[in-house]
This record gives structure tokens, sequence and C-alpha cells, in this order.
């Protein structure tokens, strides 16, 4: 078995099998298609871990980040471990490949009075009654508010939503379920889009809707595209920051919950973590923030 037969056999397995993001698996795929251009597309068992270690020097040497040098060997470690299970190869060589290490990098987070007047300001907008307008707001209170990911948002229909316990049910990675709170401010936008703004974008479209929550200028599903842009153009200014995605909302909403003293296990279940270890970076970015209000408030910092 060539190395892209055996490719497509294992992201066909993370697809179907470990039901992984479709995102997760087309950042594997592109890895492993620059395996196969790299090395010509030989044999899967005649790849030895030289072949291995210069594919990681190219990746090294073409500039790419420790993250993305680090899913490149988690992603050909993958798929040796699963050529192994299959029996398309003996011998593993990946075993001997390391990990770069990614380093440790700290999100990018927005202060809760920066927040509380990028809302006041998207609040004051759907005042006027524009759909658009209350789409947004409903859409930043509710990123904020429950601290999903963009795709869960995007992926959220009307049945998600629990009114009276203020609550959504969310499809997170590898298509695990998880129900997780909002707030008073978000049920307020949301509940003013729901009535008044999604209507008018549904007779927009076409029907292909469903029941999304979220729609676009033309009526269809909301995309995450769409929403990259809303918090680029109205929480990346407040921060500093040239560009930045929906996920400094969930890092800000992590942050803001430790800060106000919420368990960490607690976040964890919010965020739909499955290690601990992963929410535990927002201890961090709270340390951060207490050297710092140390260092700008006491006498003697």
């Amino acid at each position: 078995m060539n190395v892209s037969q055996a490719v497509d056999g294992y992201l066909r397995h993370l697809s179907e099998v470990r039901r992984l993001s479709s995102a997760t698996v087309r950042a594997y795929r592109s890895d492993l298609t620059d395996l196969i251009r790299a090395t010509g597309d030989p044999p899967l068992a005649a790849l030895a871990i030289d072949d291995l270690r210069e594919w990681q020097w190219q990746a090294q040497a073409a500039g790419l980040s420790k993250a993305t040098a680090a899913r490149r060997t988690s992603a050909v470690k993958g798929l040796f471990g699963w050529a192994r299970d299959e029996s398309v190869v003996d011998v593993d060589p990946t075993t001997r490949l390391i990990s770069p290490k990614r380093g440790r990098t700290l999100p990018t987070v927005a202060t809760s009075a920066a927040l509380s007047a990028v809302l006041a300001d998207a609040s004051d907008c759907a005042r006027g009654g524009d759909p658009v307008a209350l789409r947004d707001h409903a859409l930043l209170e509710t990123l904020y508010g429950s601290g999903a990911r963009v795709s869960e948002i995007c992926g959220l229909d009307i049945d998600d939503v629990d009114h009276d316990r203020r609550t959504l049910r969310l499809l997170g990675k590898g298509a695990k379920e998880r129900v997780v709170p909002y707030g008073i401010p978000a049920a307020h936008a949301l509940d003013a889009y729901l009535v008044r703004g999604r209507p008018a974008l549904l007779a927009r479209g076409d029907g292909r809707a469903g029941r999304a929550v979220f729609l676009g200028v033309q009526g269809g599903r909301l995309g995450p595209r769409a929403v990259h842009a809303l918090v680029s153009r109205t929480v990346a200014p407040v921060v500093g920051a040239d560009a930045l995605g929906p996920h400094a909302l969930r890092h800000s909403a992590a942050t803001h919950l430790l800060d106000g003293g919420a368990d960490l296990r607690a976040v964890q279940e919010i965020l739909g973590h499955a290690s601990l270890g992963t929410t535990q970076v927002y201890t961090h970015v709270s340390g951060e923030r207490l050297r710092e209000a140390y260092r700008l408030a006491h006498p003697r910092a």
C-alpha cells in the first residue's frame, strides 16, 4: 500500500470511526499530503526514520511554527499507528520520531470592561431593529456568555436553546454533546433576535436554513467566516489587535470565570475540554493578570 492509499484509509478512519472534527481532518490531510509530496509516494512500509526526519527538517527550514511542526508529527505518528493496527506495516518508524515542543503561548484575552463596552455598543445598534444588528448583538452575547466554539454556535438549532433554563445544547469536537448555561444579557439579546431579527433574515432565504438559530444576510445558516469578521471588526480594536477571531471571546469567558472564582473543573465542563490540562492554560492567564495588577497598584512592586 502506497503512502497516498494509506493516508486515504487513515483519514476515513479519523472521520468515520473516531468522528474527529472536519477541521482536524482537513489539517491532517494537508500535513500528510505534504508527506506524499516530499517522499514521492512510495509504499508506506518503505518509509524509514531518516525519511521522516528529513520531512521534519523541511518544515523547520520553511519556517513553520512549532505548533504546526508538532501537529505534522502527530499526524504521521497517527498514520503509522493506524497502519500497524490494520497490519499494513509491521514496523512503526515513528516510535523514534521526536515531536518538537510546542512552547506555551497565552491566549488573547479582552478585559471584562472592554467587552462590556463592545456589547453595549452592539446593544445600542440593535435598538434600531435592524435584523443584522439584532443578530450581531445576540451572537456576541452568546459567544461570550457561553464560552462556545464558533463551530458550535454556527451549528446551533432552535431546538438546542432552552429558554427557561437558559442553556444551550452544543455539539462539540468528536460529536460530543454538552449543555452549557448562558447569562441574562445573552438571554435578552437572543430573545430579541429570535422574535424580531431571525424572521426577517429567514424571509430573505430559500428555506435551506432549516432550524438554524443564526442566519446570514441572505437567509442561510451563518458560517464561521462571518463570525470571524464580526469579532475582528468589533472586539479586535479594543484589545489592540489587527485581527481577532471568535476564540478570543471563548478565552475571555474562561479567564473571567476563573477570575470570578469558578472551579477549574466546572470551566472544563463548560468549555468541553477532554483534558483538564487544556483548561489549565487559563490559570496562567489569570496569574499574569494578577501579577500585572500587582505591578501597577502596589507601591513596592
